[in-house]
């Protein structure tokens, strides 16, 4: 194996060592982004009920409430 052979050899193993770490690294983000979303779809959910809830309990106690169309 002549030196320039080696030498791109050696370029592209490095290469690939930098893509596989990178790789990694993008995996880590995108599993700690997805537990987040997770997290946040929950929490969501929960206020929207809260939200359902408030509104049914608050439209009882108006009685001179507008119809939606005014």
């Amino acid at each position: 194996m002549d030196a320039d052979t080696q030498n791109e050899l050696i370029s592209l193993e490095t290469k690939l060592a930098y893509l596989e770490d990178f790789v990694q690294k993008l995996q880590e983000v995108t599993v700690e982004h997805t537990n987040a979303i997770e997290v946040l779809r929950s929490e969501n959910k929960l206020m929207a009920q809260k939200i359902r809830d408030l509104t049914e309990q608050l439209e009882g106690d108006v009685p001179n409430r507008k119809p939606p169309h005014y």
